[in-house]
């Protein structure tokens, strides 16, 4: 065997015996005809599972844990170039609706409520979290699509926002002990037709439209992020900034949220909670800047990449 080959070898064997299982970047991809996952390792792709049943392993890991972790750092054998794969979101199919957070930064807050759109409150800055959620079928990935065709109105809009993805079964979780019960943290745009939001007063409608959850493009662990508080959320229309935040600067934080949602629910492993969005959407400028086909969403999160996606 060339030397060069055998050093190389080492190299990916070393890199696997010292790796931290808890810190990884999880991903699903199409490679070829072939939908995979696995994990980022430098600028390849290890892949730890492809074929059939491909687009759920990740759920799978998630409900498994660090020993499904354990299993994937080893089991992994073949290698694709990162530059060779596509993204897919990196859960395609949720087991339910993703769990979104409305009015969650203050600016952003003011800026809603001002706009004339915010038919859920009288309150400028809610006392409590507003909870709300998009359908599965909403979920799409990096550099997919965003089928604006299907809003009626016109009036499609951009929100880009943490998301926190749950790691174990949990109810009624202190804040406290909320982070415990967190896995990892994904990239969400939370597209939305602003004149159903508002023509059907609950957001659903509007939030729900299929293709309008881009999400990925991965699932960075709890670990590998570190202090959540520190990431830092900015989102470019066509290259130009409209969003700037950091997620320390939301009205509720993530432990406030966890515990919210279980204290009546039962969360589950694979659940995904969509943080809230800063100051800079569309419907705060005057007028309102509404994207059409043709435009590109960016929103890029600190360790959490990029996610991309045109509006058709």
């Amino acid at each position: 065997m060339p030397f060069d080959r055998a050093l190389h070898i080492c190299f990916i064997i070393l890199s696997i015996k010292h790796r931290s299982v808890e810190n990884m970047k999880l991903i699903t991809f199409r490679t070829g005809d072939t939908v995979a996952a696995g994990y980022i390792d430098g600028d390849e792709a290890v892949v730890c599972a492809e074929g059939v049943g491909a687009e759920r392993a990740l759920l799978n890991v998630i409900e498994g844990g660090t020993d499904a972790l354990a299993a994937w750092s080893k089991a992994g054998k073949r290698r694709v170039p990162m530059s060779e794969l596509c993204y897919l979101a990196p859960i395609p199919e949720p087991r339910r609706d993703v769990f979104c957070v409305g009015k969650n930064y203050h600016a952003h807050a003011a800026e809603f409520h001002s706009s004339g759109f915010d038919s859920s409150a009288k309150e400028t800055i809610p006392s409590h979290p507003v909870i709300f959620t998009k359908a599965t079928t909403s979920v799409c990935g990096p550099g997919a699509v965003v089928k604006g065709s299907l809003d009626p109105t016109n009036s499609v809009d951009y929100e880009g926002e943490v998301g926190v993805v749950i790691g174990k079964r949990c109810f009624q979780v202190s804040k406290a002990d909320a982070y415990d019960h967190v896995f990892g943290y994904v990239t969400v745009n939370d597209v939305t037709s602003r004149e159903l939001q508002k023509d059907h007063n609950q957001w659903v409608i509007g939030k729900g439209i299929d293709t309008f959850c881009p999400m990925g493009p991965w699932i960075a662990t709890r670990d590998e992020v570190g202090d959540v508080t520190e990431l830092e959320l900015v989102t470019r229309i066509n290259g130009e900034k409209r969003q700037h935040a950091k997620v320390s600067d939301l009205i509720f934080d993530i432990a406030t949220l966890i515990h919210t949602v279980s204290r009546t629910m039962t969360l589950l492993p694979g659940d995904i909670i969509a943080t809230g969005t800063p100051v800079g959407v569309g419907i705060g400028f005057k007028p309102p800047r509404y994207l059409g086909a043709g435009d590109v969403m960016e929103v890029e999160i600190t360790g959490l990449g990029t996610l991309e996606n045109t509006i058709g």
